[in-house]
């Protein structure tokens, strides 16, 4: 559980860097270059990613508690709203503006929904940490930034894009979990 302690902790504090110490954010920036600052903190958070992933497959069974009968069903349906909600921010449709922070609220959505299918204490670790640094995220970015300007909503072929595009990442993340030998589509349906 070492690793997946060690993954969770690099990835709380890259990504709280730039809030809870922003002139040393903006130091590093001056120094490196915004380019390669940007680089060293990108390889950082898929260096947490990788130690996330791997302390998490090595981590012992110890359940916390059963998860529901039938929780598989809505488990997928809102990964597949995680999914639409971490590209919401990015799409040009009508979605964009209903949220102020997308990919944060879809990390939450993410979060709840493998909490809903794995009981475990390794998932707990996991899955808890990232919806409670999510929130925290928030939180900083409201108190610092406390005025929104909404975007003005694009056209709903925005939002179908966006639909297709989660479906595509959607196929392609549960392919990832069956060759990992988690199959989504297994489990808790019954």
């Amino acid at each position: 559980m070492t690793l997946l302690y060690l993954g969770i902790a690099i990835w709380i504090l890259v990504h709280l860097f730039k809030r809870i110490a922003p002139e040393a954010r903006a130091a590093m920036g001056r120094a490196m270059g915004q380019g390669p600052a940007k680089g060293v903190i990108a390889v950082l958070l898929v260096i947490s990613i990788v130690l996330m992933v791997i302390g998490y497959r090595a981590a012992p069974y110890d359940p916390v508690y059963a998860p529901l009968a039938g929780m598989g069903h809505l488990n997928n349906l809102l990964m597949l709203v995680a999914v639409m909600l971490l590209g919401a921010g990015s799409s040009k449709g009508k979605m964009r503006s209903w949220f102020r922070h997308p990919m944060l609220l879809g990390v939450i959505v993410w979060s709840f929904a493998h909490l809903l299918v794995n009981g475990d204490f390794a998932s707990v670790v996991l899955f808890g940490s990232m919806a409670l640094w999510a929130v925290a995220e928030i939180l900083l970015i409201n108190r610092a930034e406390p005025t929104w300007a909404r975007p003005e909503p694009g056209p709903i072929k925005g939002d179908i894009r966006l639909l297709v595009i989660a479906l595509v990442l959607y196929a392609i993340i549960a392919g990832i979990h069956v060759a990992l030998g988690h199959n989504p589509f297994l489990g808790t349906y019954a």
